[in-house]
């Protein structure tokens, strides 16, 4: 790893020129290439999939899509001249437009359906000679010009369908850029300069363009869903910011203690960049968890996010030391420059603040901050346990869209199962039979058998209750399991709606194997990274508690509708059926990282002291910051996902951002840290049996120890004194460690009965002195010995804050 720093901080215009290539290359072939897109919902061996197969070889599907016009009367009919007089030239205008291959109107002679019982509601369908996705943007946006201008005072005109909708969506990359304004700003407060600041950024965009302009490619070669460059975008921006802003918090601290700026990048990418590959690892494996879903539809958001995470990855940690080499000393503020050449080089950083009174109040009162800790995450994921998934439609979009209100208007003219008709489709056998046995069930409206081909019969039943209704998936229950066995039928019920429960049905019970896949996998990366099996036990819990908390979110703000239409997210409904396995996914990935970030230097504490309550102490006050500040940055880029205009990205968006800030902000910084001040020394235990077979995988490795001083330095000396009270009174049994300045420990004592202690010194130098004792507070102090014994006492207080990092 240093050695590739070094080489890319070097050789910093070829790295630049190369990634220039890279996004300028893969930009200019995505745009020649577009994109193609595919929602496969389909799984194999299910009902809706065998009715899709019948389907597909009796009715060959039409290549284009179909969106719907639909108007309403305040008064009189629909059939009135003075409403024909201004729809009919309006769907006539709409019908000479390029791309529109049909429009069938309700005027004509076999329209008569497609009017409403009362008279007041009426629709047409236009037909596109390409699908959605293909059709000029230019052409539905006159369409919609042309279906409006036909309104007047009684008369509304709305308009639905996937092409329609596009004309709603905000423009490419709102959503990006918002997230970005946002962590711009954070980063800055953090570092207080530009040029920092736009380093995480800059790196960040780069291994996202570089993903989303390759999967457009792949999309060609593979089926890719339409919302995995909008997953792949979201998670690429959060994890791609937070690793570029660990790195240069490293080699900002390597900088302000005298490194050049070449060794203090060579020596962030050796610690920071290791743990960056490992937690950029950790998420891919995360990601291809959902491979065990055996689901085509997760396949391509599996490639997609994972090669944007890749890439990103990749930037910090080849772009971004290139980019630290062109700034060299700029990536400090001007402040932090003249105190450095003033001051010269900070001796060893310190931790005070919010930060370590936090932790020190963690240490003295873990049961209480275990205790709120527990009780905010289990009323939060109390609305959980009424979970159901589904799937979204127009029904769930805000009311001021004209596809809400076209959806709204259809259900009031012909009933709210009109949106999500049933299919059944007969090979061979009575259809017209069956249709009337259907007819008699409860829960359905219309039932409309249609002309068989080739010895198939589609029978389109129109349900009394809407597609998202758990009344709607009671009624396919009944007519696969009830009705077409004892009609002794050979038929399937299909259509979108039964699709749609199909997949939310398979997700459901292939969801806790894919849980306790993640869960096992995790468990294993932790225990080989810290010889613990409290350790990573802690953290599985962890991420069930977190899932569980952030899905309580989710079912209380969309599915419950809590605030959903003043936030602007529109109807409740059920949770996509998807979303679970993606969030849970992206969650273990993301927790595992905060996690490696804090209990890591927890390990190296514990490694050097044995003593768990300093290791938990330290470590919480050391990495509570950055942890804060890159949840803070993910919790904002996740949050702007709200203005994607994709429902799936909103509720992907508020339950990342949910997860993020309940994982940093309550697990991380509390409910973790107490645990392992309750659990004491049994949070390191391994039985030595595992211990002997258990791989050695380095996380972040320590920063290297200072050499030993030279023999002409001067002979070895000792450090000696009392530790004391404030009142005076010997500390009997405190324990004194002495300390090199990288942090490996030199000599450990325990003080005699008067308090006395002695410790070797190798040589001249300056060093760290700790000493900690039960009921006391613990303390710690640089001490600098010259060529004699050097005499330094301690003092600790009855309660206090190490304030030495």
């Amino acid at each position: 790893m240093a050695a590739l720093a070094r080489w890319c901080y070097r050789h910093r215009l070829v790295v630049l020129l190369l990634w220039l290539g890279a996004l300028f290359g893969l930009g200019a072939g995505g745009t020649s290439a577009g994109t193609a897109y595919s929602d496969v919902f389909s799984l194999p061996d299910t009902d809706s999939a065998r009715a899709g197969d019948l389907m597909e070889k009796a009715f060959p599907r039409s290549s284009g899509d179909t969106d719907t016009v639909v108007w309403k009367v305040d008064e009189g009919s629909v059939r009135d001249a003075s409403v024909r007089s201004r729809m009919v030239p309006a769907l006539r205008d709409i019908g000479e437009l390029e791309g529109v291959g049909r429009v069938s109107d309700p005027y004509a002679p076999d329209g008569a359906a497609q009017v409403s019982r009362d008279g007041r509601i009426a629709y047409a369908q236009v037909t596109f000679t390409e699908q959605a996705n293909a059709v000029d943007k230019a052409v539905i946006e006159d369409l919609v010009e042309r279906a409006k201008d036909a309104e007047r005072d009684g008369l509304t005109v709305e308009l639905g369908g996937q092409a329609i909708a596009r004309t709603q969506e905000p423009p490419t990359g709102t959503a990006e850029l918002v997230g970005i304004a946002a962590a711009a700003v954070i980063l800055f407060l953090a570092f207080g300069s530009v040029f920092a600041m736009l380093l995480p950024i800059v790196t960040a965009v780069a291994g996202v363009g570089t993903g989303m302009m390759s999967t457009t490619l792949l999309s060609h070669v593979t089926d890719v869903p339409e919302v995995a460059p909008l997953l792949g975008s979201l998670i690429g921006l959060g994890v791609g910011i937070d690793y570029a802003l660990f790195i240069v918090t490293r080699h900002r601290r390597g900088i302000q203690r005298g490194a050049s700026p070449e060794e203090a990048a060579v020596t962030a990418l050796n610690t920071s960049g290791r743990a960056v590959l490992f937690a950029g690892g950790t998420v891919c494996i995360a990601l291809a968890g959902m491979l065990v879903m055996n689901m085509r539809f997760l396949d391509g958001v599996v490639v997609a996010t994972s090669l944007t995470v890749v890439l990103s990855v990749l930037a910090a940690t080849t772009l971004l030391p290139a980019l630290l080499g062109l700034l060299g000393m700029r990536v400090l503020s001007r402040r932090q420059r003249r105190r450095l050449a003033a001051a010269g080089p900070e001796p060893k950083e310190t931790t005070t603040g919010l930060a370590a009174r936090w932790s020190a109040y963690v240490q003295r009162r873990p049961r209480g901050t275990a205790a709120v800790a527990v009780v905010v995450m289990a009323v939060l994921a109390i609305p959980v346990f009424s979970l159901r998934l589904g799937a979204s439609d127009q029904g769930n979009q805000p009311a001021s869209t004209t596809t809400r209100q076209a959806y709204d208007l259809l259900a009031e003219g012909f009933g709210p199962g009109f949106n999500g008709p049933l299919q059944v489709v007969v090979d061979g056998g009575d259809a017209a039979g069956l249709a009337r046995q259907i007819e008699g069930v409860d829960g359905v409206a219309q039932v409309a058998a249609l002309p068989p081909a080739n010895g198939v019969s589609v029978i389109q039943v129109v349900p009394t209750t809407s597609p998202q209704s758990a009344e709607t998936d009671r009624l396919i229950d009944r007519l696969r399991d009830e009705v077409i066995p004892a009609a002794g039928a050979e038929a399937h019920v299909g259509g979108v709606t039964a699709v749609f429960k199909d997949f939310a049905t398979i997700t459901g019970d292939r969801l806790p194997y894919f849980v306790a896949t993640i869960i096992a996998l995790g468990f294993l990366l932790l225990l080989v990274a810290f010889r613990s099996l409290v350790v990573p036990l802690t953290a599985a819990v962890m991420n069930l508690v977190a899932a569980a908390a952030s899905f309580g979110v989710l079912v209380a703000i969309f599915q419950w509708g809590w605030g959903a239409e003043a936030l602007g997210f529109g109807k409740e409904g059920p949770i996509t059926s998807f979303l679970p396995v993606i969030m849970l996914s992206l969650l273990f990935g993301l927790s595992m990282d905060y996690q490696v970030f804090l209990v890591s230097r927890m390990h190296e504490e514990w490694v050097h002291t044995k003593d768990n309550a300093r290791a938990v102490r330290v470590g919480l006050a050391e990495t509570s910051r950055v942890i804060n500040c890159a949840a803070l940055i993910m919790i904002s880029v996740f949050s702007a996902f709200v203005l994607s205009g994709d429902t799936e990205g909103a509720m992907a968006g508020i339950g990342l951002a949910a997860a993020v800030a309940l994982d940093a902000f309550i697990l991380r910084t509390a409910l973790v840290p107490a645990a392992m001040h309750l659990l004491g020394r049994s949070n390191w235990w391994l039985p030595a049996g595992l211990e002997k077979r258990l791989p050695h995988l380095a996380v972040e490795p320590a920063e290297p120890a200072p050499a030993a001083p030279a023999a002409e330095e001067g002979p070895a000396s000792v450090v000696h004194g009392f530790v004391r009270t404030a009142d005076g009174d010997p500390v009997v049994g405190a324990a004194v460690t002495l300390l090199a300045k990288g942090g490996r420990q030199l000599d450990r004592v325990t003080a005699l009965a008067d308090g006395s202690y002695v410790l070797s010194v190798p040589g001249p130098g300056t060093y760290l002195l700790a000493a900690t004792a039960a009921g006391h507070g613990s303390r710690a102090a640089h001490v600098v010995v010259a060529d004699g014994p050097l005499t330094y006492d301690l003092q600790l207080a009855d309660e206090g804050v190490d304030v030495v990092n």
